[in-house]
């Protein structure tokens, strides 16, 4: 028999724990009623001839709960960062008041609680997607493995032990979405 065939299981955690931090970032982004600086990362500016992230172009704060600023570093970039938080879908408003962009946020209504929950419920399958892609990757490594000499048991073993890891991310997608569904539910 061949020598010991091993399945790179720190890999596949690695990578299903990416499928974790990318769901927790498209979390942040919600908006939940509260001001939160991580709303406004998926927003992409043009500016100096590229797509830039507004945290690139200006500084982001939360004075205040229920608002947030954007302190623009370039004032002929203003226009360009007011139109594309006007064009994100973020459901905000911007004022002007100079090179400072005031983004206050309105109290989120029942029905708009419920669109942002399937929202978040359509990141969290995007999620299980991923990691369940994982889980294919690993399967097909064992199928190889077998094709170079892995005993039935072994197979067995690597087999159970993936789907084992495969289960634990998938409740842990199950539990952030359950805790975001209920902080933007929370009135």
């Amino acid at each position: 028999m061949s020598e010991e065939i091993e399945i790179d299981l720190d890999d596949l955690k690695r990578r299903m724990d990416g499928a974790i931090a990318s769901l927790r970032t498209e979390f942040a982004s919600l908006r939940t009623g509260r001001a939160s600086a991580s709303m406004l990362e998926p927003v992409q500016v043009e500016a100096y001839g590229q797509m830039t992230p507004i945290n690139q172009v200006g500084t982001v704060n939360v004075p205040e709960p229920r608002m947030v600023t954007i302190n623009v570093w370039d004032k002929g970039l203003v226009g360009k960062v007011e139109k594309a938080i006007r064009e994100s879908g973020l459901g905000i408003n911007p004022q002007l008041n100079g090179t400072i962009i005031m983004l206050p946020i309105p109290e989120l209504n029942e029905e708009r609680r419920r669109e942002l929950t399937k929202v978040a419920a359509q990141y969290a399958e995007h999620a299980r997607v991923a990691i369940r892609n994982v889980r294919r990757d690993g399967m097909d490594q064992l199928k190889k493995a077998k094709a170079d000499g892995m005993s039935e048991d072994e197979q067995k073993l690597w087999s159970d032990e993936i789907q084992e890891l495969t289960d634990n991310y998938i409740g842990m997608v199950d539990k952030q979405l359950d805790t975001k569904q209920a902080e933007i539910m929370q009135v």
